[in-house]
């Protein structure tokens, strides 16, 4: 029997209908919510609005470019949009309180000392993210978000924390502040270069991105200058000159979102 030549219709295998093929890739998604909803709820706009950010390639889960139909799992995806990170859960809570000082930065405290966990809403539990010395004053996040909680901590992303500090001894010279900009030695290593500036003597504004143990105080000391008072004015892109020791409050989404863009994958 002779070969038919390679391009005759009989040869080719039949595409299936299209209603096969969509069955197929549906059969293919993740149990779960549908990833347009998710995002619609966590304020990215309207169901439609999304659908046309997920067609356009903008999102991903779990690194992969999501598709339309694509279910998520809140509690376990990750979830990107334009490379920034999404939260998913709809029970996420982000505090953000002006820490007094002589309050321990912890969930409990075996000395039955004031926690930050007990001066925002018990419900749902939230950890403070970071830390802030016990004599220590200033903004702190607390939120149950694990994912943007790694995020924040982690080295890699190296998001800004502001200090204002006042120091003893008065004027700080020139070289003194050079000094803390290019980086001190400390028993733990070189500290990386921080912005610092003196808006008046004695008062310094300090600005790192890392997240070592009593830094500025040490960095302070190190330079003949310890600190006798320091206030953490700013956390990446988040600030509030009107809340008091004490207060806290919610992030808006817009803050939210700040800090979901601050920690972007780079």
């Amino acid at each position: 029997m002779a070969d038919r030549p390679a391009d005759r219709p009989a040869d080719r295998i039949p595409e299936p209908p299209l209603w096969e093929q969509w069955a197929a890739a549906s059969a293919e998604l993740h149990e779960g919510e549908r990833l347009q909803k998710v995002m619609a709820q966590r304020g990215y706009g309207s169901r439609r609005v999304c659908e046309e950010m997920i067609a356009a390639g903008r999102v991903t889960v779990n690194g992969e470019v999501a598709i339309l139909g694509r279910r998520v799992a809140v509690d376990n995806d990750l979830v990107e949009v334009d490379g920034h990170l999404v939260a998913l859960r709809a029970d996420l809570v982000y505090y953000l309180l002006n820490k007094p000082e002589g309050v321990v930065t912890t969930a409990s405290d075996t000395h039955g000392r004031e926690t930050v966990v007990e001066m925002v809403p018990r419900e749902p539990r939230v950890y403070p993210v970071g830390r802030l010395d016990r004599d220590t004053e200033g903004l702190l996040l607390l939120t149950n978000d694990g994912a943007l909680t790694n995020r924040l901590t982690h080295p890699r992303y190296g998001i800004e924390k502001e200090y204002l500090a006042q120091v003893t001894g008065g004027l700080v010279s020139s070289s003194a502040l050079r000094t803390l900009r290019e980086g001190v030695e400390l028993e733990d290593g070189v500290t990386a270069p921080a912005k610092v500036s003196q808006p008046s003597p004695g008062v310094l504004r300090v600005t790192i991105h890392e997240g070592r143990n009593r830094q500025v105080r040490r960095m302070c000391e190190a330079i003949g200058h310890p600190v006798s008072r320091l206030i953490r004015v700013r956390i990446g892109p988040i600030f509030d000159r009107s809340l008091k020791p004490g207060e806290w409050r919610e992030l808006t989404d817009a803050e939210r979102r700040a800090l979901e863009a601050a920690v972007t994958t780079t």
